[in-house]
């Protein structure tokens, strides 16, 4: 539709134009810089950096029912530009004239409840958003797109040039990184660090498709990032990890988009993340918090973050009851399903503990729990997650093992519903399952698959003549091939003749 054909009163707002004046902020010592610079940490400090708005308020100029109505009526406009994250665009990058934008297909992504069987053995009512399903079939693709756009917006400024973006990534990162930045090329050139044998062959041939420099580095993904930060201090490269402010407003989409599908209602849901680097459960804070200031939301949603006790530094931290007494130490990570997560010093940590606080504050009570849970569950409810019909990547299994894990800590009351990250298509995970299913995972997963979850294709090989490529059998063979394998499957399924009419 044609803004045109909106109600008057609301066509005014349909497209936006370049308002606001964003900054960084640094969480520490408080400075600010502006915002024309590609700035990854406090240039005073060194601590990581959050990007605000200088007039905050001017967002509530604008009624919460006003807003509603303007995201609810931007659904029906076909300007490429607001059909991705930017349909809130006065509350990501409300800087970016639209001819910046960068959309590939990104967000609002499904949102399917559980199927029935499957809640009642997860013993609580929840949904899987799908974010597998956005273009490099991760949710990575917000923050790139974020990223990404403001970069264009930066070329087309003339402020930047011939841009190398880098970052280092278990996989999802890597290729939302390559995927967006070849969109832009040759303007924008990528590069990669992955560490040596820990991504999966699917995650690694995304990016080299993508046409990016791929560097494996020995190690893991916490080495990896040591040696991009070391890149983007002495170099002139873009930084696209989440320690670039950029991807971490592109993140706070996911939340708007809850609170869009569930009609601005967020009484008694919990939306349930895994946290890996830290960047999506501070991105999915601060978008709820956005929302309750500016009266969209009424109710902030409980947040449960989910740990692998592979890789469980931000748990341990919080297991410290006293605030006071807390201190973030990292962890040696050891092999997880859950690559994305499999992250000892989360570079987001910072971010996490000081919105934590602001979000408790907020919500008058305790609202943003951890839990953690073992590789073997993870897998177990992996697999039973697409048993039961739904899209869900490891990380989603991790969510599901985390709900259930809330439930028994009583973190989820039996009224609440629960919103689970599928953070990633399963097929790029699928060499996890082939190891569930052959029963080869290395010591070192503590996996030991259930047998009640192995599947394995049953190979057919009837006596006599069979078809192969280029020779197909002849006319009396081929109704003896067909019913020999026809009797072979019913028997095996168990299947029973029609009855004659």
């Amino acid at each position: 539709m044609r803004p045109e054909a909106f109600p008057e009163n609301i066509q005014p707002y349909l497209v936006p134009k370049p308002t606001g004046r964003l900054m960084y902020r640094c969480l520490d010592c408080q400075a600010t810089f502006d915002i024309k610079e590609l700035l990854y940490t406090c240039p005073d400090c060194g601590q990581v950096l959050l990007i605000d708005d200088t007039d905050p308020d001017r967002l509530k100029h604008v009624s919460g029912q006003t807003w509603r109505r303007i995201f609810d009526y931007r659904k029906m406009l076909t300007l490429p530009a607001l059909k991705g994250i930017y349909r809130y665009h006065e509350f990501l990058g409300s800087i970016l004239p639209l001819d910046a934008i960068v959309y590939l297909g990104e967000g609002h992504t499904p949102v399917v409840e559980a199927s029935g069987p499957l809640q009642q053995r997860a013993g609580a009512a929840f949904y899987f958003k799908n974010d597998g399903q956005n273009p490099s079939a991760s949710f990575k693709d917000r923050g790139m797109a974020s990223a990404l756009s403001y970069i264009n917006y930066l070329i087309q400024e003339g402020t930047v040039s011939d841009i190398l973006a880098v970052c280092a990534s278990t996989g999802d990162t890597s290729a939302a990184a390559a995927l967006y930045s070849a969109y832009l090329s040759p303007k924008v050139k990528s590069a990669v660090l992955l560490p040596h044998k820990k991504v999966t062959p699917q995650q690694l041939a995304q990016p080299l498709g993508n046409g990016a420099a791929v560097f494996e580095i020995p190690g893991v993904f916490d080495d990896c990032m040591k040696v991009v930060e070391a890149l983007s201090g002495s170099y002139p490269v873009a930084l696209l990890n989440s320690k670039n402010a950029w991807r971490i407003l592109g993140q706070e989409s996911y939340s708007f988009e809850i609170a869009q599908d569930f009609e601005y209602d967020l009484t008694g849901k919990v939306i349930v993340v895994p946290i890996g680097n830290a960047g999506n459960i501070t991105a999915v804070m601060r978008g709820f918090i956005k929302f309750y200031q500016a009266g969209i939301i009424a109710t902030l949603p409980k947040i449960v973050g989910v740990q692998s006790n592979h890789a469980d530094p931000v748990y341990r931290y919080y297991q410290e009851p006293d605030p006071a007494r807390r201190q973030f130490e990292p962890v040696t990570v050891q092999p997880s399903v859950a690559q994305a997560a499999m992250i000892g010093n989360p570079v987001s940590m910072p971010r996490v503990a000081h919105l934590v606080e602001r979000y408790n504050t907020l919500a008058g009570q305790p609202h943003v729990f951890f839990v953690r849970v073992t590789e073997q569950q993870i897998m177990d409810w992996h697999l039973k997650a697409n048993q039961h019909g739904h899209i869900a990547c490891t990380h989603g299994g991790e969510c599901l093992a985390g709900l259930r894990e809330a439930c028994r800590l009583k973190y989820v009351s039996e009224d609440d519903v629960a919103v689970l990250d599928a953070t990633a298509h399963p097929i790029k995970f699928s060499g996890f399952q082939n190891m569930y299913f052959e029963r080869s995972f290395p010591d070192a997963y503590e996996v030991s698959p259930d047998q009640r979850l192995i599947n394995h294709p049953i190979l057919v090989q009837p006596e006599g003549p069979v078809p192969t490529e280029g020779k197909p059998l002849s006319e009396t063979e081929l109704p003896r091939f067909v019913a020999t394998v026809s009797e072979f499957i019913a028997n095996a399924l168990k299947l029973h003749r029609k009855s004659a009419s």
